[in-house]
């Protein structure tokens, strides 16, 4: 614990310097020596402070491939069976090596990089009530850094702990819940407990937020403490709260238009009305070759989108109808005549059937696009599927039609009912959301097998990991050894 007490300093110090604000106080403090103490003085302060949590989201984690948030999200999609390599390049994650394996260095670095936010919230959390300023910046400091706290657990719980189960006592091993930063070891809260406590930290940011105006959307405000609240009331099966949240979360947040939503994701979030949270990479931050758009975008002319642009299982692109304008975000072809204004591939690069076009960067040599962290159509998905789970297939339909018939003028008013209708939105959620990290989540949540066979996927490539059933040891993964060797309370999973 104490290598992550020097690094969550390093964190702020080093993003408080990116900040360029607080001149004296940073001309006071070298940047290898900023203390809690000194960064809780003041609310200008803190908030520097927090800025470099909203930085540390896209910055690098150790090697290249670890960028940070959208990094995390992308592996995550990648585990699925919706996200498809043409090419054996950056496979760790597409070929579960790192689920079972402690030692793994993507394993770790994932770990460690949700523990240091966790220690960076921290700071914020349990001192800015002090800070010499105004009581509503206190409150807006504490809101999101108690967001990010909840973030943190929350992904942190759904990957290396057994999945929430809805109606019992969820007393399986989770994660450590890290509420200081002291250097005392913690043992495993139970999954149970670490749910209780993200649902208390996003509860009370949500009042601290309410009224936050905020200056961009790399900040958090209550529309994303209720987007999260939401999330996380679907992960456990909460259908009415999850409904709730989703519905109040989406308010002042408008679909993009068809036209919008073929030009891709880009680096235009702030201006996109459907974005509710994102990471924008401003020019003289950037990280070239470790930004998220260097590995899951088409036109950037990295030696990894060169070898392996990134494809959709052709038998979910064989679901989206042809007249719906997402149906556009991947070419059958892997020829891309149909790119976007101003958008292009470098000659070089390899052509697969079905690669995608979702995701473009600046251009080919500026591998800068928005981390996408949050959007109204996913509260709109989760509004339906909780419905739809809930008995309420009506409602449900209804939601699903306010959304996907922004995407598709000929989609018409579901007539399913039961289980059919919430395949359907499943299906619709798998499109949407394809490459924002959600699908392997989903189905671990929902205690389904990966199975990938019968589609684009090669099995060369994959490490054979084609099928995997519901319950394998494979869906915890393993805790990192770092962690098992520094702190002799933590149990290991089943590996």
């Amino acid at each position: 614990m104490k290598k992550i007490t020097y690094i969550f300093i390093l964190i702020f110090s080093y993003n408080l310097l990116l900040t360029g604000c607080e001149k004296d106080f940073l001309d006071t403090y070298p940047t290898e020596q900023v203390s809690s103490a000194t960064i809780i003085t003041t609310t200008g302060n803190a908030m520097s402070a927090l800025n470099g949590i909203h930085r540390a989201l896209y910055i690098r984690y150790d090697s290249q491939g670890r960028g940070g948030a959208g990094s995390f999200n992308m592996n995550m999609d990648e585990l699925g069976e919706d996200h498809v390599f043409n090419s054996a390049t950056w496979t760790t994650s597409y070929r579960w090596i790192l689920n079972s394996n402690p030692t793994n260095s993507y394993n770790t670095s994932h770990w460690a990089m949700f523990y240091k936010w966790i220690a960076n919230a921290n700071i914020l959390i349990n001192g800015v009530d002090q800070a010499e300023g105004e009581q509503e910046e206190r409150d807006i400091i504490k809101g999101q850094a108690l967001l990010y706290r909840a973030y943190a657990h929350y992904q942190l719980v759904q990957v290396w702990a057994g999945a929430y189960k809805r109606g019992v006592e969820n007393q399986q091993a989770g994660v450590p819940i890290r509420l200081d930063n002291s250097t005392e070891p913690l043992a495993r809260a139970t999954v149970e407990e670490v749910y209780t406590q993200i649902n208390e930290d996003i509860d009370a940011a949500i009042v601290l937020l309410q009224g936050y105006v905020r200056e961009n959307k790399s900040h958090l405000n209550a529309n994303v403490g209720k987007g999260l609240k939401a999330r996380v009331a679907l992960t456990q099966g909460s259908w009415s709260i999850a409904a709730q949240y989703a519905r109040e979360a989406r308010d002042g947040y408008l679909l993009m238009d068809q036209e919008t939503y073929a030009l891709g994701f880009r680096d235009d979030a702030e201006s996109n009305d459907e974005f509710m949270w994102a990471s924008h990479i401003v020019e003289d931050q950037t990280n070239y070759y470790g930004n998220l758009g260097a590995y899951i975008s088409r036109n950037y002319s990295s030696s990894s989108i060169r070898a392996n642009p990134r494809s959709i299982n052709n038998l979910l692109y064989d679901m989206i109808s042809p007249t719906d304008v997402r149906a556009t975000l991947w070419d059958p072809t892997g020829e891309h005549l149909n790119l976007p204004p101003g958008i292009e591939i470098v000659e070089n690069a390899s052509r697969h059937p079905y690669t995608n076009q979702k995701f473009l960067t600046v251009s080919t040599s500026d591998s800068r696009m928005d981390v996408p962290m949050m959007r109204a159509a996913e509260m709109y998905l989760i509004e339906a599927e909780a419905l739809a789970r809930n008995g309420q297939g009506g409602p449900a339909a209804q939601v699903l039609f306010e959304m996907v018939s922004t995407r598709d003028d000929n989609y018409t008013l579901s007539t399913n009912t039961g289980q059919d209708l919430i395949d359907e939105i499943m299906i619709q959620r798998r499109v949407e959301l394809w490459g924002e990290g959600f699908r392997w989540l989903d189905l671990k949540r929902l205690n389904l097998p990966l199975d990938r066979t019968g589609s684009n996927h090669t099995e060369s490539i994959t490490n054979e990991v084609l099928e995997v059933p519901a319950g394998d040891n494979r869906w915890i993964w393993a805790i990192p050894q770092d962690e098992i060797d520094a702190n002799p309370l933590i149990e290991q999973n089943p590996i």
